[in-house]
């Protein structure tokens, strides 16, 4: 099986400093959905895991993070992809949790889900945070520049080796290759 994980703000959609609080907000990065479909079409099984703080500090309810997901799963099939699960922590950082990034919860969530070892597994993301998740738990981490990315990169501490992308296309056009 091949897999690969995905942060969702900044990643596949554009983030934002105030948080997504409802589908109108959610707007994808141009080229995402597509490369989410370029997966799809090859084979990989596409899931994102994301930290989704704004339940916890009462911006949006569940409902509506729901209805963002479903724009979100609705545009990727649009376009040709599908992205087979969300799996998110909504606490907030005070809440000390296991499932919110860096900590590795989400990611061993999904290695139970799957019954898959992550090792080598992609996980995109457009933080550090998303990027000591991944590799915490063995996945591969690969940044894109996109999102918080360009802060991320110029802040230093990657883990090591991990290759940047100016976004989610490019990251996927060298899986794709590499895996060929």
């Amino acid at each position: 099986m091949k897999l690969i994980i995905l942060d969702r703000d900044g990643v596949i959609n554009f983030g934002s400093e105030q948080f997504i609080k409802s589908p109108d907000e959610w707007k994808p990065i141009p080229g995402s959905l597509e490369a989410i479909a370029r997966l799809t079409r090859e084979g990989w099984r596409v899931v994102v895991a994301t930290n989704q703080s704004g339940l916890a500090r009462g911006l949006f309810e569940m409902a509506t993070l729901n209805a963002i997901h479903a724009k979100m799963h609705k545009a990727a099939a649009q376009a040709g992809g599908r992205i087979e699960a969300v799996f998110y922590c909504p606490h907030s950082a005070e809440m000390d949790c296991g499932c919110r990034k860096p900590k590795p919860g989400l990611f061993d969530e999904i290695a139970t889900r799957y019954g898959h070892d992550l090792n080598d597994v992609p996980a995109v993301g457009d933080s550090l945070r998303d990027l000591l998740a991944a590799a915490s738990v063995g996945a591969k981490p690969l940044l894109v520049k996109t999102g918080k990315g360009e802060r991320t990169l110029a802040a230093g501490g990657l883990p090591e080796n991990t290759p940047v992308f100016a976004d989610l296309s490019e990251a996927v056009e060298y899986l794709l290759k590499v895996a060929a």
